[in-house]
C-alpha cells in the first residue's frame, strides 16, 4: 500500500507493484544485464560503448532525446538508451563501426557532433562515470576554452614532470588514436554448430563478449557462470577471458597457430560445459559450445586424450558392460583393479568408480509399462507420454527411471519408450566429437520419427537427465539445423517436473512435509525452466531452495586427471556449504546424477531425483 501510495503522489501514468521474489529477482536483473544486453541490438547487429553517461537537466531531457537520435539516424546508427531518466542520465551502447578506417572517422565526427548536442541542451559530457581519455579531447566544448586551459596550468603546478595520470584530461590524445580491434577473418569460419542467434557465424558469436564481466562475480546468488573462475580466481578460467582468447585466436595477430592453439587449449581445459553462461551472461555467451566447437578443430586428425575414448563414449561402453555388471562390480570393489581400470581410462584415482545397474532401466520398463500409448493423448485422464532413456538412467541409476514410471502413472500418464535405441549424444558434445555426436544424433532421429509422426505431436518427450534434456534442446538442433526433425524433436521435449505441471496441472503430489537441500543441475538452470521444479517441491511441503552454481562433477570433467582438485572447489563454493546448513532431516534433492554422484562422494549422503522423493511418498 504504501508502494502504491508512493507512485501514485510521483504521477506515474503507470505502475506495477510486485511481490513475489522470483518476479523481483527477474526485474532487476533487466537492469543488472542492460548494460550487456545493449550489444545486442534488435534483429541483429552489435553496439559499442563510447558515449555511456552522458547527462542533461530532466526538463530537458525530452528534446534532447528527440535530437540524438535525429543524429543517430543521420549517421545510420542504432543504438536502446537506458539509465537514469529521472537524473537526466543517459547511457547507450551505440552500432559504431571500429574497424574499418571510414567506421573510426565516422565515430569521431558522431563524438563531436555530439557534444555540441548535450551542450546546446544544458548537459554535462558525463553524467557519473568520468571524462578520462574517451572525451576529454571534447571538454572544450563544454567548459570552453579558457577554463580548460586553467586545467592544463594547475596540474603542471601540482605534476610538473605529467607523471600522474597523463594524457587523461590535459593534453589529451585523440579520442581515436588508441582504438584497437583486432580484424577477424573477412570469410566465416568453416564450424559444425550452426549458431542460428549469430547467423551461422562464430566469429560474431565469440563477439558477443565485451567485457561487462559478470562471469568474474563471486558473490551469492542463484546463477551458476562461471564456476571455473570462483574456483581459481583467475581471468583465463573465466568467460571473458577465454572470449578475448577465441576473439585472439581467430584475429591470428597474437595467438598465430588457429585451431591447434595450446594456449587455447588450456584456457578451455577447465571450462565445466555447465553451460550456466548461456543464460547468466548478458548477451548470452555459449563457452560451453565453444569449447565443443574448438575440441572438434583441435583434435581433428590427431590422437584425443585418453578420456576422450573413455568417458566420451561413455554409451557405448556401457551397453557392451551390460551383461557383465555383476562381475565386473564385484571386480571394481578390489582396489588394486580399480587402480588398474582408472589408470587405464584416465580416471582421477581420488574418484570411486561408480556401479553399474545390474539390470538396465528399459530391460526392466518394457515388462513393467502400463497401458503405454493406449489411452487418450494429450491432456486428460489417460495423457500420453514417451519417457527418454537416457544413457545415466539406463546404466547408472535405473531407480530413477522406475520411480518417474510410479509416478507419472499416479498422475495419469501412459507411457511408453522408444521404439529403439538412442541418445542425446552429451559425451560426444562435451568432448567435441561433433562427427560422431552428429551420427548419433541423426540414429536417434531416424528411431524417434514413427513418433514424431504421431504420438509427439501433442505428448512431451519426457527426459529425466536434465544434461540429456539440454543437449535435445539446444545442441541438437544446432548441431543439425539442417534437418527440420530436430527442431520437431526438441519442441518435444519436457522435465519430470514440466512434464507435470503442463499435461497433469491438477494432479495432487503427496505431501511430504520435509526440508530440502540440493542441487539445482546447471544445464537446468541454464537451458531448462526450473520454475516447475519449485513449484512441485512446494506443493509436495519440501521447504528450502536448493543450490545454485555448479556441482563440479560436469559429467566426465571431475573423473578426469587434474580436475579434481577444481571439481571440488566448486562444490566446496555454494553447494556443499548449503547442504551442510541444512536441517539434518533435510531431503537431498538432486535431479542430475553428477550432482548425486559428487554429493556421494564428497558428504556420504545419498541425494536423490525429485522423482524418487515423490513416489516414495505415494502409497504402495
Amino acid at each position: 500500500a504504501r508502494a502504491e501510495a508512493l507512485v501514485r503522489a510521483a504521477g506515474a501514468l503507470d505502475t506495477a507493484v510486485v511481490s513475489d521474489s522470483a518476479a523481483m529477482r527477474a526485474l532487476w536483473r533487466i537492469r543488472e544485464d542492460a548494460a550487456g544486453t545493449a550489444t545486442r541490438l534488435p534483429g541483429g547487429g552489435e553496439a559499442w560503448p563510447g558515449w555511456e553517461d552522458c547527462a542533461v537537466p530532466p526538463a530537458a531531457l525530452g528534446a534532447y532525446l528527440r535530437d540524438f537520435r535525429a543524429l543517430l539516424d543521420s549517421y545510420g546508427l542504432r543504438g536502446a538508451p537506458f539509465g537514469h531518466f529521472g537524473e537526466g542520465c543517459v547511457h547507450i551502447r551505440i552500432s559504431f563501426d571500429l574497424i574499418t578506417t571510414a567506421g573510426v572517422r565516422a565515430f569521431r565526427a558522431f563524438s563531436e557532433d555530439l557534444a555540441a548536442l548535450v551542450v546546446a541542451h544544458g548537459g554535462s559530457l558525463s553524467g557519473e562515470h568520468g571524462d578520462g581519455r574517451a572525451r576529454a579531447e571534447l571538454l572544450p566544448k563544454m567548459y570552453g576554452p579558457g577554463l580548460v586551459d586553467l586545467f592544463t596550468r594547475f596540474k603542471d603546478v601540482w605534476d610538473p614532470a605529467g607523471g600522474l595520470n597523463p594524457g587523461t584530461l590535459v593534453r589529451p590524445a585523440p579520442l581515436d588514436e588508441d582504438i584497437r580491434f583486432a580484424v577477424l577473418p573477412r570469410e566465416p569460419v568453416d564450424v559444425v554448430f550452426g549458431y542460428p542467434e549469430d547467423g551461422g557465424d562464430f566469429r560474431a558469436a565469440v563477439r558477443r563478449c565485451v567485457g561487462v564481466a559478470k562471469c568474474r562475480d563471486t558473490g551469492p546468488g542463484p546463477g551458476v557462470m562461471c564456476p571455473s573462475y570462483r574456483a581459481t580466481g583467475e581471468e583465463a578460467h573465466s568467460t571473458r577471458g577465454r572470449a578475448r582468447l577465441l576473439h585472439e585466436m581467430l584475429a591470428g595477430e597474437v595467438v598465430r597457430d588457429g585451431w591447434r592453439s595450446r594456449e587455447v587449449a588450456d584456457a578451455l581445459d577447465l571450462c565445466l560445459s555447465c553451460k550456466g553462461c548461456r543464460s547468466d551472461c548478458p548477451v548470452g555467451v555459449d563457452m560451453a559450445t565453444y569449447k565443443a566447437e574448438f575440441l572438434h578443430h583441435h583434435y581433428t586428425g590427431r590422437i584425443r586424450p585418453r578420456t576422450h575414448y573413455t568417458l566420451g563414449r561413455l554409451p557405448g561402453w556401457l551397453r557392451a558392460a551390460a551383461p557383465f555388471a555383476p562381475g565386473l562390480n564385484a571386480l571394481a570393489r578390489i582396489p588394486p583393479l580399480a587402480s588398474l581400470a582408472k589408470l587405464a581410462a584416465g580416471i582421477t584415482p581420488e574418484r570411486p568408480l561408480p556401479a553399474l545397474a545390474s539390470v538396465p532401466f528399459t530391460r526392466w520398463a518394457r515388462g513393467g509399462l502400463g497401458s503405454g500409448l493406449g489411452g487418450k493423448q494429450g491432456r486428460g485422464s489417460k495423457a500420453a507420454a514417451v519417457l527418454w532413456p537416457d544413457t545415466f538412467t539406463e546404466h547408472l541409476s535405473p531407480e530413477v527411471g522406475r520411480a518417474a514410471v510410479k509416478v507419472l502413472e499416479a498422475a495419469g500418464f501412459g507411457l511408453a519408450l522408444p521404439p529403439g535405441r538412442v541418445c542425446c549424444g552429451l559425451t560426444y558434445l562435451t568432448t567435441g566429437q561433433l562427427t560422431r555426436a552428429r551420427a548419433v544424433l541423426r540414429r536417434t532421429l531416424d528411431t524417434m520419427e514413427p513418433l514424431l509422426d504421431t504420438v509427439l505431436g501433442t505428448a512431451p518427450l519426457v527426459v529425466l537427465e536434465p544434461s540429456c534434456a539440454a543437449a535435445l534442446t539446444t545442441d541438437l538442433p544446432e548441431l543439425l539445423p539442417d534437418d527440420p526433425r530436430a527442431a520437431r524433436l526438441a519442441a518435444s521435449v519436457r522435465t519430470f517436473a514440466g512434464t507435470l505441471a503442463e499435461y497433469a496441472p491438477d494432479w495432487d503430489p503427496p505431501h511430504l512435509d520435509r526440508p530440502a537441500a540440493g542441487q539445482t543441475h546447471c544445464h537446468h538452470h541454464a537451458v531448462l525452466d526450473p520454475a516447475a521444479d519449485r513449484s512441485l517441491r512446494a506443493r509436495a511441503g519440501l521447504r528450502g531452495e536448493l543450490a545454485g552454481g555448479c556441482c563440479g562433477l560436469a559429467g566426465s570433467f571431475g573423473f578426469e586427471k587434474g580436475h579434481y582438485e577444481v571439481s571440488v572447489a566448486c562444490a566446496e563454493d555454494r553447494l556443499l556449504p548449503s547442504v551442510a546448513a541444512a536441517p539434518p532431516d533435510a531431503l537431498l534433492v538432486a535431479d542430475g546424477y553428477s550432482c548425486r554422484t559428487q554429493l556421494a562422494q564428497l558428504t556420504g549422503r545419498k541425494a536423490r531425483h525429485l522423482a524418487e522423493v515423490l513416489a516414495d511418498g505415494l502409497s504402495p
